[in-house]
């Protein structure tokens, strides 16, 4: 039996999921894994030697030279062929800004996660809400803020207003993973971020609205009224996002990967 391969540590989900030529939008898109992402951003984009690229992503040099190259091979069709490209999928893990995956890197979510840090047990949880002015804010991609309670046995036993400071649409499932969050209560949300969610382990209710307080009490009762099918169209038509439930083949870590 072979050995199941080693998850790919990513920084963030990428900001931008796909790129469509003016001419051929309609041809097959080429698709780009996001651990291939992450090795053209840390050695194209930060300048990183592959053996760092290796040591951050948590994987050895020889497994970052080949994921390297198939992602150069598929950027060079990309451009000669002038094909629609798309980042989805792959066998990777998101950062949690506990420190202990980001190689001493200063990483935004390390402060994060350590003034958000929280004891873990089987009855305590945290709840994260889209937030503005007391109601769930409708655009999970454009949200200035969440609302974030505790939970244990139940019951809030806290609240208090984050500020995501300007994080996009890719970066905001990392600062929710670092804040330790169990489940993200929201409006419309896209296909890309509802994959980048999947990643972090984050449970989603979308398609809520109304006071974010009346929903996270909405939700502990068992009657929270969200849409399972949820979609941003605003957020799609901008970013070419794709609706919720499509995961097209994302094999994300957690739960089958090796170590």
């Amino acid at each position: 039996m072979p050995r199941p391969r080693k998850c790919r540590r990513v920084c963030d989900y990428p900001q931008t999921q796909t790129f469509t030529p003016e001419e051929g939008a309609d041809r097959e898109a080429i698709i780009l894994t996001v651990d291939e992402y992450e090795t053209i951003r840390l050695i194209d984009r930060e300048g990183f030697s592959q053996e760092q690229c290796g040591k951050l992503m948590q994987v050895a040099r020889t497994t970052v030279q080949q994921i390297y190259a198939d992602a150069r091979k598929k950027l060079a069709d990309v451009l000669v062929e002038g094909l629609p490209l798309r980042i989805e999928g792959g066998d990777y893990q998101l950062c949690t800004g506990d420190g202990s995956d980001c190689g001493g890197m200063n990483c935004y979510k390390q402060k994060i996660s350590q003034k958000y840090a929280k004891p873990k047990g089987e009855n305590i949880m945290r709840i994260a809400v889209t937030y503005e002015n007391g109601e769930i804010f409708q655009h999970f991609g454009h949200t200035e803020k969440f609302k974030v309670y505790d939970v244990q046995d139940g019951k809030i036993t806290a609240s208090e207003v984050v500020d995501t400071n300007g994080s996009g649409h890719g970066a905001l499932a990392g600062v929710l993973s670092a804040l330790n969050v169990d489940t993200l209560i929201c409006g419309g949300i896209g296909g890309g971020a509802q994959s980048a969610l999947a990643a972090a382990g984050i449970r989603l209710y979308g398609g809520a609205s109304g006071s974010a307080d009346n929903a996270v009490e909405a939700l502990l009762a068992g009657k929270l009224n969200f849409d399972p099918n949820v979609k941003c169209d605003h957020h799609e038509h901008q970013h070419g996002e794709h609706g919720c439930g499509e995961h097209h083949g994302d094999h994300h870590c957690g739960g089958h990967c090796g170590q």
